[in-house]
């Protein structure tokens, strides 16, 4: 499988594998086929049953769409998804109705750990979402301030997982729908921003929506929204939904996009990002990405049930530790699509294991 990035991260500070206590028996797993595709996942497993001779992992990595079902209905022990569980999936553990006794899955919780970094530009593989204009168009950069008022619209709140919260509230007025609400003068003042992006079936915009739009699922009214479409080439092939949104945007110079850096092409450019109010700007590049810097990263999960009073699954918490460590992440980096994790966030996940 092919290695589209060679630059080594230091990992060094990540802690080395040390199993707590001997586990043996099976464990089933539902999703991210790219797990197997780059097969990965047969070096993770490989190397953890040298530790575990007695364990057995049971994949059924087909897709993201079956993780929660895997889960809710008991049929999955973990699931690894390319991408954040959705409100509708996490709204499965918060009631009555599933697996798990008259209580359901109210009895328990889902817990969720970031196993690796997304791509910096893998297609398939979590790619970090970038902002895209013209390549004539003068603004250098933006703030998430700033995109949330182009992106967004008018909010009486926003969803903090299944909270609903009403401090992310913000009014019209903080809406942005002129090159010039950004500073930008003459000709451009007074031009109206054409914003491309996917229509609202596609995770891509469950991120955007989580880190820029608060939650709040407000968009820009006017925004142009595309999918991947059949038909369009001589050989029948499909054509990405993040190609078509580029096209769009080479051909109008006062637009803006989200998408993958993939689909970057000569009439458009990426604009570095800012979490301090301009201070700093960052750009989409894949250093930025592996050390988390760039704001609008992609993760890669790991879900569970654990229930509610009780310690995590022995042979779970090995495997994640595993995962987790720095021979888990190093095959990771070996693989060279998805990133390893800093030593700072993979002691975030851990911590959620004991």
């Amino acid at each position: 499988m092919k290695i589209f990035y060679t630059p080594k991260f230091n990992i060094s500070e990540l802690g080395p594998y040390v199993p707590q206590q001997q586990v043996q028996g099976g464990v089933r797993q539902w999703v991210n086929n790219y797990l197997s595709d780059s097969g990965l996942m047969d070096v993770w497993q490989e190397e953890f049953r040298r530790y575990h001779p007695q364990i057995e992992v049971d994949d059924n990595l087909y897709s993201s769409s079956i993780a929660f079902p895997g889960l809710i209905s008991g049929a999955a022990d973990l699931a690894p998804m390319g991408r954040q569980a959705l409100w509708d999936e996490l709204k499965g553990f918060d009631g009555e109705g599933a697996q798990g006794g008259d209580e359901g899955v109210g009895a328990g919780e889902v817990v969720e750990i970031i196993m690796a970094t997304g791509s910096h530009d893998v297609r398939g593989w979590t790619f970090a979402l970038g902002i895209f204009v013209h390549k004539d168009n003068p603004i250098t950069g933006l703030t998430m301030e700033q995109l949330d008022g182009i992106l967004g619209s008018r909010r009486d709140g926003g969803w903090d997982g299944l909270t609903w919260d009403t401090s992310v509230a913000r009014g019209s007025e903080s809406n942005i729908r002129t090159w010039g609400q950004l500073g930008v003068k003459g000709a451009w003042a007074n031009k109206p921003i054409t914003v491309y992006g996917y229509n609202a079936k596609y995770h891509f915009n469950d991120e955007i929506d989580k880190k820029v739009l608060k939650g709040s699922g407000k968009w820009n009214e006017e925004m142009r929204a595309f999918s991947n479409m059949a038909g369009l080439n001589v050989d029948g092939s499909l054509t990405a939904g993040g190609e078509l949104i580029i096209n769009a945007l080479a051909n109008d110079k006062y637009g803006i996009a989200y998408t993958g850096k993939p689909f970057l092409n000569a009439q458009t450019k990426l604009l570095p990002l800012s979490t301090d109010g301009g201070k700093t700007y960052v750009p989409l590049e894949l250093d930025r990405v592996q050390d988390r810097s760039y704001p609008l990263i992609r993760d890669v999960y790991y879900y569970f049930r654990r229930e509610k009073g009780k310690p995590v699954d022995p042979k779970i918490r090995e495997f994640l530790r595993y995962v987790l460590s720095r021979e888990g992440q190093a095959a990771i980096q070996a693989d060279g699509k998805y990133l390893p994790l800093t030593a700072e966030v993979a002691a975030a996940q851990l911590a959620k294991l004991d």
